[in-house]
């Protein structure tokens, strides 16, 4: 079991923005008067987007409009691993899924790159500022092994080589189209698709998802017509009775 702590140094305050407290109070409305503590999840989640990670000042904020005790507050920050109790780089945090797939997959290579491109440790911050890095627990992408997360983005299907130019990429300010790495649309095999073949990926770019999804349309409907058939329920038995 992991000890999370709060980080030894704390800024002085936390707000929302106008619009992330808009946002959070249409959140706290989804719920009967009274049970508003529901909320307490995507608040905090809005909090660290804010800034990055969760500090002392945004849990109590939280809490505050919550009308939760701190220490409850607390408790859910440090029990889910997705909040981040300490600073992270500015413009990206990346985690590294390091569980059984992308282990065998080459996650060791992944972390290398992150030790040599980022920090030599987990969560620690890059001499720039703009980058920090962690391993973390599967994260559900064992078709597309090895990947990581950055932000709310799958990077899957990576290699040592495509991971560093990714790195590049963010540090010049770019976004990099999220998703496989080597030509995949999705998680298909990498051999080839064996039915719809004309759905191949090797017939296009990973990036063209706009068309790929276009194009399954049209397969679809020529399999099944114009009419794609609806499953009814079916009609209940007529209940017996006694004679």
């Amino acid at each position: 079991m992991s000890l999370r702590r709060l980080h030894s140094e704390q800024p002085d305050s936390f707000k929302f923005t106008s619009a992330n407290l808009k946002w959070a109070k249409g959140q706290m409305k989804k719920y009967p008067k009274g049970r508003q503590a529901s909320a307490v999840i995507p608040l905090l989640w809005r909090a660290q987007e804010q800034e990055g990670w969760l500090s002392k000042p945004a849990i109590e904020y939280v809490g505050e409009m919550l009308d939760m005790a701190f220490i409850r507050v607390l408790e859910v920050a440090t029990f889910y691993f997705m909040f981040q109790l300490q600073p992270v780089g500015k413009i990206a945090h990346v985690q590294v899924c390091g569980t059984t797939s992308c282990m065998i997959c080459g996650a060791e290579d992944l972390i290398g790159v992150c030790k040599d491109m980022i920090a030599s440790a987990p969560h620690a911050i890059s001499e720039d500022g703009n980058f920090s890095w962690e391993e973390v627990e599967c994260l559900g992408a064992c078709s597309n092994a090895p990947m990581v997360q950055i932000g709310k983005d799958f990077y899957e299907d990576l290699t040592e080589t495509s991971f560093r130019e990714i790195l590049q990429a963010f540090g010049r300010g770019e976004v990099p189209t999220p998703g496989p790495q080597n030509g995949r649309f999705a998680a298909e095999p990498l051999s080839g698709l064996t039915s719809l073949a004309d759905m191949n990926s090797g017939d296009h770019t990973h990036n063209a998802s706009a068309g790929r999804a276009l194009e399954y349309a049209d397969t679809v409907k020529r399999i099944l017509g114009d009419e794609v058939p609806i499953l009814k329920p079916r009609k209940k038995a007529a209940p017996k009775t006694s004679a």
